[in-house]
């Protein structure tokens, strides 16, 4: 799936194609995706010029004066700018035209993306309860500890918690805690404080060396210019099931928390005695 860095990378690499230009026309495929597409995209968005591309969680907002059109990529989307008109695929549902020529066009196999309207000044529900931005400083140790505090849930879920801090997903996650020396099993509830920033520097580490890098691309996954993510190149734990730890030589180890799978280091990752106790029990 698409995580953070891979939306933001897509939107720097689509916004100075089209920012500025006005959408000539609007063509709709195939409407089925996670929600229908807003029919009325089809009359009204022709006319309007794009006046920005931002980010929002894993959330691309095209803005107008009117609104701002909601992209996700779902499982294995794509966004791209064509300069020039190319043959139309099976699984590319969505497309803007602009008055020069320039194509949006959004690709989705498995169709669990999206394709929203939210009208000016509204805040569309999908929004609403967010947490911080990862890259900003409204995401700090201070309230990491706030969210955690009276909390027992393993930290692997709680950092992948949208209202906690927004587009940290299943490989971001595993690599900041390997980063931080922290086993994602681990109950947010026993972490230190010193723990706790430690995690909160890995997060903005790692999210922002995967955007310079152009996301990660293990299947699916390609940029507004088509071109693929090269950060899975550097990724420590995440897909290395049964591989050697780069640090300490140890065979690597895969759990399931929340329906996912979690790949980590017992060296370098250590669970607390007391806590693995627990844990076994359960």
């Amino acid at each position: 799936m698409p995580e953070l860095p891979e939306v933001e990378t897509t939107c720097r690499g689509i916004e100075p194609h089209i920012k500025g230009e006005t959408v000539k026309r609007v063509i709709i495929r195939h409407p089925k995706l996670r929600w229908d597409i807003p029919q009325q995209l089809i009359t009204d968005l022709p006319g309007l010029e794009l006046l920005a591309v931002q980010r929002r969680s894993k959330y691309m907002l095209l803005k107008f004066t009117s609104g701002k059109l909601l992209i996700h990529l779902g499982m294995s989307g794509s966004l791209r700018v064509l300069l020039q008109p190319e043959p139309v695929l099976k699984h590319d549902h969505f497309e803007l035209v602009f008055t020069n020529g320039t194509l949006l066009r959004l690709t989705d196999p498995r169709r669990f993306g999206a394709v929203l309207w939210q009208d000016a000044g509204q805040q569309h529900p999908l929004l609403e309860k967010l947490g911080p931005e990862p890259l900003t400083d409204d995401f700090n140790v201070d309230t990491f500890i706030r969210a955690a505090s009276h909390r027992k849930i393993a930290v692997k879920q709680f950092v992948m918690d949208n209202k906690v801090v927004v587009g940290v997903g299943n490989i971001y996650a595993a690599e900041a805690l390997f980063a931080a020396a922290i086993h994602p099993e681990t109950p947010v509830n026993t972490i230190s404080k010193q723990k706790f920033q430690k995690l909160v520097e890995a997060i903005k580490y790692i999210l922002g060396a995967a955007i310079e890098r152009g996301g990660t691309t293990l299947k699916d996954f390609v940029g507004g210019d088509g071109k693929p993510g090269y950060f899975a190149q550097e990724l420590q734990v995440y897909g290395r099931k049964g591989q050697t730890c780069n640090l300490c030589q140890s065979a690597l180890h895969e759990i399931r928390l929340g329906q996912r799978s979690t790949v980590y280091c017992p060296k370098c990752q250590r669970l607390a005695k007391s806590v693995a106790k627990k844990i076994t029990k359960n």
